[in-house]
């Protein structure tokens, strides 16, 4: 591996995809980055976690002018982007999923956002689904909350509710967690922070990325004049019981974390029985597979919990909505009429 740490005279963002045998998303999605990326704001780099595909000689052969950093093995997702940050320490970092297209200007938005307003520690552009462009993406669409019990959801999709862009959340605000599709960070909070937490693996590390640096005293935004297609759901479907369980128990885990011994064992406890109801539904309808991992996702949180010991004195939850009162028994299903 090269030196790649930042030096004056460089553009002042990494943009750093993590790459892992994803040679036909680099092919897909690396043009329009390079394209739409601004070289005098942000320089793109390719870390690849251990890619057993040629992935490598595609870079090589076919995106010369991008910087490659390349590391022996596959770390996953959280570990790989702490050691790639930790090893360029660019004043500011984009992490961009592989499977991602920036419309054209996207990345000064943020930049200048981040550049004027100090106190703001990430932002998340406007995500917008790659195979329906009209519609909001999944993964954090115009930026994403949280409700009292630790249930996320973004302005412009609620659960399984994507709503169709027609500028109703263009407008720049306080979020509670970026997206990790587009998340930029100023990389020394970043690195302060903690970086995404290697436990997790997948699923709800930048929400609790979020949460740490909410702690720190920093605001979170989303700039919707800067937009990213995203694909989504490349590596697992909602339905998966991989995914099911990691979000259960990634959520769990996030709570245990982030709150403080005044509200830590009522949330939970309120938090379980709500999956024991989850688990109840998936049970009555035979799917076995998903309450299976419901129940493993708080088998396997009951041991991981004790690796977290110490807590937050403040209760970023307090006074927060009920999003599944708001979603199931009272019909709202778009951000706007919450």
């Amino acid at each position: 591996m090269s030196d790649h740490r930042y030096c004056q005279g460089q553009p002042p963002v990494a943009v750093i995809i993590l790459n892992w045998n994803g040679a036909a998303l680099l092919r897909r999605y690396l043009p329009d980055v390079i394209a739409n990326t601004d070289p005098a704001i942000g320089k793109v780099i390719v870390a690849d976690n251990g890619s057993t595909d040629d992935s490598l000689r595609v870079l090589r052969e076919e995106f010369p002018q991008v910087e490659v950093i390349s590391y022996p093995e596959n770390y996953g997702f959280a570990e790989g982007y702490n050691r790639a940050l930790d090893d360029t320490r660019y004043p500011y970092t984009v992490l961009l999923n592989s499977d991602v297209a920036p419309a054209p200007g996207w990345l000064a938005p943020l930049y200048h956002m981040m550049e004027e307003h100090p106190d703001v520690g990430a932002a998340q552009p406007k995500l917008l689904c790659d195979s329906d462009r009209g519609r909001f993406e999944y993964a954090g669409a115009s930026g994403g909350f949280i409700d009292r019990y630790g249930y996320p959801y973004c302005r412009g999709r609620i659960f399984h509710v994507c709503e169709d862009d027609h500028g109703q959340y263009d407008t720049p605000m306080d979020i509670f967690w970026a997206s990790g599709a587009g998340l930029m960070v100023r990389t020394a909070l970043y690195l302060e922070a903690g970086g995404l937490d290697p436990a997790f693996f997948a699923h709800m590390e930048e929400i609790d990325l979020c949460w740490r640096i909410h702690l720190r005293g920093y605001r979170i935004m989303v700039q919707p004049a800067s937009v990213i297609y995203h694909l989504g759901g490349g590596s697992l479907p909602a339905s998966n019981p991989r995914k099911t369980y990691l979000n259960f128990r990634n959520n769990l885990l996030m709570l245990h974390k982030n709150l403080p011994d005044s509200s830590r064992a009522r949330t939970l406890i309120i938090r379980r029985l709500l999956d024991t109801i989850a688990w109840a539904k998936f049970v009555a309808t035979f799917d076995f597979r998903n309450a299976g991992a419901i129940w493993r996702a708080h088998r396997d949180f009951a041991k991981m919990r004790r690796q977290y010991s110490e807590h937050p004195d403040a209760d970023l939850l307090k006074g927060r909505n009920n999003i599944l009162m708001d979603f199931y028994l009272r019909g709202r299903k778009k951000y706007s009429q919450l």
